[in-house]
This record gives structure tokens, C-alpha cells and sequence, in this order.
């Protein structure tokens, strides 16, 4: 408008100085000198001003005039649809400013939630104050003072969530957690499900679906310091159903097998009541095996098999186990001195060991009780010293690596009817870091484990 003002103001202007020229030459005319020239002819001299009128000048001063005035009235407009949007975004902030002081002042009071809310809600007015700020031409003081407090803003809700004296979110969230796993847990116990029954000695299933929480029976009976050795229940094809347990605990070195107990029911393991309580000298590791009234174990310090007469403590046999390397070089890892580690199952006895040509793979043979014949054996593509133990279930072999101190994992398996190996994923709850066997016994179908001197047992289920 101001523009506008001033075309017109020099227009009338110029008309001014026009009418004013004309007069003037009127007036010049009245009144003019001259001489005579020698003929009698009168000559004067007059100027005369421009007397055209500026007819496209003032044309185009009335279009800048308009135009002028046309802009004007446009960024008038924006300027009070700018106000009304600052005057709404200072109240927004001062809302949310409130609030804010309300979360510092009472802090018990909010929520994630809360939080969650006013991010957005600043989001939203930062998104908004960016795109005022580009639109305008320049600078705004009052634009960037609403951009300086919405960063302020910001950075104040995010202190609060992070600061969180009271831990009021950390505690929600736990709570929600809790709350879940309960409902998980109450619709488990609900549900009845039943696990599919195989017979004693039957290997109508097809192989081995999880392990139950180990039951705790006790402590060996030599005490905390026998962290190695061997425990489980004698496996009688031709009476399965008698008890009679065996507890072998390694001298506190980790090497020698010499002293055995035998018990006659599972009260009396629980009671220290052994019907034998024999000494050997020496076996070697913690991989010996009860089998049909005979203790398997390695002989000290050689490539020898040993059977032992429990009743009688007796040896019956003593034979050389083929290629087997032993000097505590393939051991199981964790556990040194298992070269020669004894299984039982339902098809009869087996040795675990390594080679030299197997690099150090696991090697399995089938044994015969009486003879201790190698009748079979099979080789593997499983590194022995990677794997923490080993037993046997209806010829396949499981193998166990740590996961932590708490947990165990049957990881793999080699199945010698089919020569077929697979990876499988069971856990295994333990009591303490390191289990030193494991064996399984085809009456109760349990394991049997060693751990750190803690006599455990597990209940297995098989896949229908």
C-alpha cells in the first residue's frame, strides 16, 4: 500500500509541473522583445518548454501502483495467518510445558505412555515450526525463539525418561514381563499333555525329544573335593528290573579309579548303605560303565580295557581297545582323562574313543561283554575335544557341549544303523559348570550324570 501511495503521489505531482510550465509560457508570450530587420521584418526569439503529457510513464506508474498494492494485501494476509498459527504453537508449548513440570514435581505419576505422547506431540510442532520457517523470506525473531523452545522441550522429556529416579518404567516393564510368563505358564499347566510311552528296552521311537529338570539325589559319598567320576543303575538284559546302583568317584587328582561302591536299592544310595565297597588299582577317567553284574573300565596308563567282577572285585579280563589313543591327548573337553569313555543301551555295550587316523573324531565300537571283541565300529566327523560328554540310546550316539555354567546342550547324534549323522538341540539344566559322564540306563530311561561330584538324574522323552 505504501508503494501504491507514492506512484499515485508522483503522478500528481508531474501533473503539477506540467500546469505550472504551461502558465508559465503563457505568460512568456505576453511579453517578448524583438528587433526590426532591414526589411521591416519583426524577429524574436521565444522558448518553449515540452508541452507533450507523459501519457506511458503515468501508465505505467498505475501498473506498478496496482501491483504494488496486490502484493501488499497478499503478504498482509500471510502475516495474520502467521500470527494465528504462532499465537496456537505458544500454547501448545505452553500445555505441554505444564505437563512437564507436573512429570517433574510428581514423578511417580507417569507412564511410558506419557512420554511417548509428548514426543509426538513436539514432533508435530517441530515438523510444523521447519515448514513456517522455510516459507518466510529471511529471518524471524519469533519464529526461531518457538523453534529454540521446542528443541528445549526436547531435550527436557528425554532427560526425564532417562533419568527415571523412581525406575517407575523399568519396574512397568518387568511387571508386563512377569505378567506374560504367568500367563504362559498357567496355560501350560492346563494344558494336559501326555507323553508318548515306549517300554523298557524298547527302540520303537525315533530318538530323543527332551530331557525333564534334573532330580538332585546327592553328593558323592567321598565328599565336595571328588569333583570327577561316574555314577549310575546296572542294566541287566535278563532281569531289568532289579536295582543295583553304582557310585565311582575319582581321586581328587582327576586320574585314578580306586575306590567303587554298590548299592542295592535307591534308599540305600540315599542312606550310604553299600552292600560293596571296593578299592582297584587303577582305573583311569571317569568314563566306566556298569553292565550286567561287571564293572568296564580303562586301565591305568595303557590302551586296556578292563572287565571287573563287582562281587567278587575281581578282574575277569583285560584287553587292548585296537588303534585307541589315550594319554589324556582326545579327551572330552573340561574333562581330561575320559580317552576311553563306556555306554550302555539297550543293544548291549559300547566304547567312545578317538584314533590318530581319526584326527581326533569321535570313533564308536560295539563291544562284546563277554570277549570284549570289537564287533563293529564306526567312525564319525565329530571332533571329540569339542564336545563336554557322550552316551548311548538304541545305537546312536548324543553327544553335549556347555552352553553355560547352568546348561548343558545334547547337540549331536550319529546313528549306527544308518551311519547318518544330525544336529538336534535338547537342553540340560546342571547345578554346577561341568559334567564330568553321563550314562543312560534302558530300564528307567534316565540319565545318569556326573556333576562335579553331584550325583543328578533325568528323566528322557522320545519322539512318537
Amino acid at each position: 500500500m505504501k508503494h501504491a501511495q507514492v506512484a499515485v503521489l508522483l503522478l500528481v505531482q508531474s501533473m503539477n509541473a506540467l500546469a505550472r510550465a504551461t502558465a508559465t509560457t503563457e505568460a512568456l508570450f505576453a511579453n517578448v522583445p524583438g528587433t526590426m530587420d532591414d526589411e521591416g521584418t519583426c524577429q524574436c526569439s521565444v522558448y518553449l518548454p515540452d508541452t507533450t503529457f507523459p501519457v506511458q510513464k503515468a501508465e505505467q506508474l498505475e501498473i506498478i501502483a496496482a501491483t504494488l498494492s496486490e502484493k501488499f494485501e497478499i503478504e498482509l494476509s500471510q502475516v495474520k495467518k502467521y500470527s494465528k498459527m504462532i499465537e496456537l504453537y505458544q500454547q501448545q508449548i505452553l500445555n505441554i510445558t505444564i505437563r512437564v513440570e507436573h512429570m517433574e514435581k510428581s514423578s511417580v505419576s507417569y507412564t511410558e505412555l506419557d512420554f511417548q505422547l509428548l514426543k509426538m506431540e513436539i514432533s508435530d510442532l517441530e515438523r510444523l515450526v521447519t515448514q513456517l520457517k522455510s516459507s518466510l523470506v529471511g529471518s524471524n525473531v519469533i519464529v526461531e525463539q518457538i523453534y529454540l523452545e521446542i528443541t528445549n522441550l526436547t531435550i527436557l522429556v528425554n532427560e526425564l525418561e532417562s533419568l527415571d529416579k523412581n525406575n517407575v518404567l523399568a519396574i512397568r516393564r518387568q511387571i508386563v514381563s512377569l505378567q506374560n510368563r504367568l500367563k504362559e505358564c498357567e496355560e501350560a499347566t492346563n494344558k494336559t499333555i501326555i507323553p508318548p510311552y515306549f517300554p523298557p528296552g524298547s527302540c520303537n521311537h525315533r530318538g530323543l525329544l527332551n530331557v525333564s529338570q534334573p532330580y538332585i539325589v546327592k553328593l558323592n559319598w567321598r565328599g565336595f573335593s571328588y569333583k570327577y567320576g561316574s555314577w549310575g543303575r546296572d542294566y541287566s538284559p535278563s532281569n531289568p528290573e532289579r536295582e543295583v546302583y553304582w557310585v565311582a568317584p575319582l581321586n581328587t587328582n582327576g586320574i585314578y579309579l580306586e575306590y567303587y561302591r554298590i548299592y542295592s536299592s535307591f534308599d540305600d544310595l540315599l542312606l550310604f548303605k553299600p552292600i560293596y565297597e571296593s578299592r582297584i588299582t587303577y582305573g583311569e577317567g571317569s568314563g566306566a560303565a556298569l553292565y550286567n553284574n561287571y564293572l568296564y573300565y580303562h586301565a591305568y596308563n595303557s590302551r586296556h580295557m578292563v572287565k571287573h567282577n563287582f562281587k567278587t572285585n575281581t578282574m575277569v579280563l583285560r584287553k587292548e581297545l585296537p588303534d585307541a589313543v589315550t594319554g589324556n591327548r582326545f579327551s572330552y573337553a573340561g574333562v581330561s582323562w575320559q580317552d576311553m569313555d563306556f555306554a550302555v543301551d539297550e543293544s548291549g555295550l559300547w566304547v567312545i574313543y578317538s584314533t590318530e587316523r581319526s584326527m581326533g573324531n569321535i570313533v564308536i565300537s560295539k563291544l562284546n561283554e563277554t570277549t570284549l571283541d570289537v564287533v563293529n565300529t564306526w567312525q564319525t566327523r565329530q571332533y571329540k575335544p569339542s564336545v563336554s560328554n557322550a552316551f548311548m540310546v538304541c545305537g546312536v550316539l548324543y553327544a553335549t557341549r556347555p552352553m553355560n555354567t547352568r546348561k548343558e546342550e545334547i547337540f549331536y547324534t550319529y546313528d549306527t544303523a544308518t551311519g547318518q549323522e544330525g544336529r538336534i538341540s535338547v537342553i540340560m539344566d546342571k547345578k554346577l559348570d561341568t559334567v564330568q559322564s553321563i550314562g543312560y540306563n534302558p530300564t528307567d530311561q534316565r540319565l545318569y550324570v556326573y556333576n562335579d561330584g553331584y550325583l543328578l538324574r533325568y528323566d528322557t522323552t522320545f519322539q512318537s
